[in-house]
């Protein structure tokens, strides 16, 4: 005889079974941090989950289901608290001599490198030789941002006393204020400085691009000890983007060369 009780305790048993066997079988949900650092990311803290970063969490997700990585707003200051409060499980695009030396991690060599470079106004008689000596020249710099002319001191106040710099938060004021001439130089990444010529196309002549470079971004991904993934699985991860094509797809528009590994 049917019964309504005996169909809805059946239902409720299968309900609860396929919760069980969906929460076993779920992925391993991995926090990564995403400070605003163009193109790379792009001001998270606004909601926008643009840039480098989130296309290649969605190129990590849509590869495997063991995992799930998820971004987390920071900032470029308030990483480093993040990351050791257990905020975030990772850090991505980063180098461990950018401040991580005294903060326990494993990291994990990602084959990527961008360039810091400088940029000036073109003039009549200005050529490669501008960018030999920063002294007594106007720079343009981005706040938080570890440069080899300045000893890595991202300091405030260093940065604006010994190097006569002005520092903000957006890679393009920095390159308006060279083409205003309110600024000699500003240093920016060739990966953004190449999306902006991109979308400036009509600025792109009033530039002088340094073949001096400040510095080599080697980029790294650094995992928390706790992490729920291992600096080996992530590797593996990566190898598989490479091995069909993502990583080049991704990252070659914005001249972010994809290093062969060792």
């Amino acid at each position: 005889m049917f019964s309504p009780w005996r169909l809805a305790a059946g239902l409720t048993l299968w309900a609860l079974s396929s919760a069980a066997w969906t929460q076993a079988g779920a992925a391993q949900l991995v926090r990564v941090g995403a400070a605003h650092f163009p193109p790379y990311t792009v001001r998270p803290e606004q909601g926008a989950d643009t840039g480098l970063l989130p296309q290649l969490l969605e190129a990590l997700n849509a590869e495997q289901t063991d995992y799930q990585f998820v971004l987390v707003p920071t900032s470029i200051p308030r990483r480093f608290r993040d990351f050791e409060q257990g905020r975030v499980d990772m850090a991505i695009f980063e180098n461990p001599s950018w401040g991580w030396r005294e903060i326990a991690h494993t990291s994990v060599d990602m084959g990527l490198e961008d360039a810091e470079i400088f940029v000036a106004q073109r003039q009549v008689g200005r050529d490669q030789s501008y960018f030999a000596d920063l002294s007594g020249k106007r720079l343009a710099v981005f706040s938080g941002y570890h440069y080899a002319f300045a000893n890595f001191n991202p300091d405030p106040k260093n940065m604006a006393e010994h190097f006569n710099a002005t520092l903000t938060y957006s890679h393009d004021s920095n390159l308006l204020m060279v083409a205003r001439g309110r600024a000699d130089i500003a240093l920016v990444t060739r990966s953004y400085l190449s999306d902006f010529m991109v979308r400036n196309e009509s600025m792109a002549r009033q530039f002088l691009v340094s073949e001096r470079i400040d510095q080599v971004y080697h980029h790294y991904a650094l995992l928390r000890p706790k992490a729920p993934i291992t600096g080996d699985a992530f590797s593996a991860l990566l190898k598989g983007l490479r091995d069909n094509g993502q990583m080049l797809k991704i990252f070659e528009p914005y001249r972010i060369d994809v290093t062969p590994l060792p």
